[in-house]
């Protein structure tokens, strides 16, 4: 993506404690590329402000008064659609409206890690900086019709205007009564994502037919304390199972697992089934701990299996160097997200670039393709 960093990019900060709008305004300020031109002490001001300021990028806090975070930015969203960056706090609740945040337009989040009123927010200075500026450099046409229509053409799960029909939680039977032996498990899918992901999970995952007939592995660059609650919110969405993953788990079929924040996913043979090994203690690569890379050179031993793999939008290269050793080591099918429908056509790119995709496709597609080439 082209830059041309001589133009700043005007930002809004919405955020109720004048502390945080000071705090956010001298971060963001530091940027040469990045120009705070107003702030919101509450909800339904962040609204007024968007219509009224025209700007490129915003950081909009969860917990307002008069309206709160999630419902100015449907309406932001509904009336002046821009690139939104949502501060949240670590606790379940907010783990949970920040993946609500990101189905409603949101184009990634911050958490704070002191709570409401983070006095250490400058510490994470360096990664504010990023998510605002990267932001501010996305095309929201490729969100939009998304955020309005979540549902692929060729799903089957039921719609009601642009409201999914939630089916009730199931629950997940142990290791031992559902494994099954490694002589039934011949073929893994396996997808990689980041900024843009949450949404593009959702597409492809509420595609796949109940009976898929493969386990699916997921690598989502999110922190630790919010991948939970995105399994969460799949599960009660798509036709497959979908949980996070769990260390020493049996691998099963018609399920998928999304690794942990904060932990590297990784697959073991145990006797004649397949397990899930988490690791927090190798670094992360690129920044990013769980990593595609790590994931995609853990499988890549199983020479025995087979790969359908999909790589989307995403800051980055993750997953390039990890797809040459699949490629090396074991039949793979691999998917590249199109550049048109990628919210950042990073990680896809690299792996378009350098020859390792069978296949570019827009996002609405690649549930109904990573099916079709599921062996049975």
């Amino acid at each position: 993506m082209t830059v041309d960093t001589n133009v700043s990019k005007r930002v809004l900060i919405a955020d109720d404690s004048a502390f945080m709008r000071k705090l956010i305004s001298e971060i963001i300020s530091s940027h040469p590329s990045l120009e705070v031109v107003g702030t919101a002490r509450n909800g339904q001001e962040a609204v007024d402000k968007a219509r009224l300021l025209k700007p490129d990028v915003m950081t909009l806090d969860i917990e307002m008064p008069v309206l709160d975070g999630l419902g100015a930015l449907q309406q932001i969203m509904k009336e002046n659609p821009l690139p939104v960056v949502m501060l949240s706090s670590t606790t379940k609740e907010g783990a949970e409206n920040t993946i609500r945040a990101m189905e409603y337009g949101a184009v990634d989040f911050i958490t704070k890690p002191g709570g409401a009123i983070s006095l250490n927010l400058r510490d994470s200075e360096k990664i504010i900086i990023e998510k605002v500026f990267d932001a501010s450099q996305i095309d929201m046409v490729k969100i939009l019709p998304r955020r309005a229509n979540a549902t692929p053409s060729n799903s089957t799960v039921a719609t009601t205007g642009t409201k999914l029909v939630v089916k009730p939680k199931r629950s997940f039977v142990s290791p031992t009564e559902g494994a099954l032996p490694r002589s039934a498990v011949k073929q893994f899918i396996i997808i990689g994502t980041s900024t843009g992901g949450p949404r593009a999970l959702q597409q492809v995952l509420v595609s796949l037919p109940k009976n898929v007939g493969v386990p699916i592995l997921i690598v989502q660059h999110m922190p630790a304390g919010f991948t939970k609650s995105l399994a969460d919110r799949l599960n009660s969405l798509c036709n497959i199972s979908v949980k996070e993953a769990e260390n020493g788990e049996l691998i099963e079929k018609n399920t998928a697992y999304i690794a942990p924040g904060g932990k590297h996913l990784k697959v073991a043979r145990v006797g004649v089934s397949y397990a899930i090994r988490l690791d927090d203690q190798d670094a992360p690569r690129m920044g990013h701990r769980p990593a595609v890379d790590v994931l995609l050179e853990s499988v890549s031993e199983l020479s025995e299996l087979q790969f359908v793999t999909a790589i989307m939008t995403g800051m980055g290269h993750d997953g390039l160097q990890g797809m040459k050793i699949l490629k090396e080591h074991c039949t793979t099918f691999t998917i590249a997200e199109s550049e048109e429908t990628a919210v950042v056509y990073g990680m896809p790119r690299a792996i378009q670039e350098a020859g390792l995709a069978d296949i570019s496709a827009h996002v609405q597609d690649i549930g109904k393709l990573l099916t079709e080439h599921v062996k049975s």
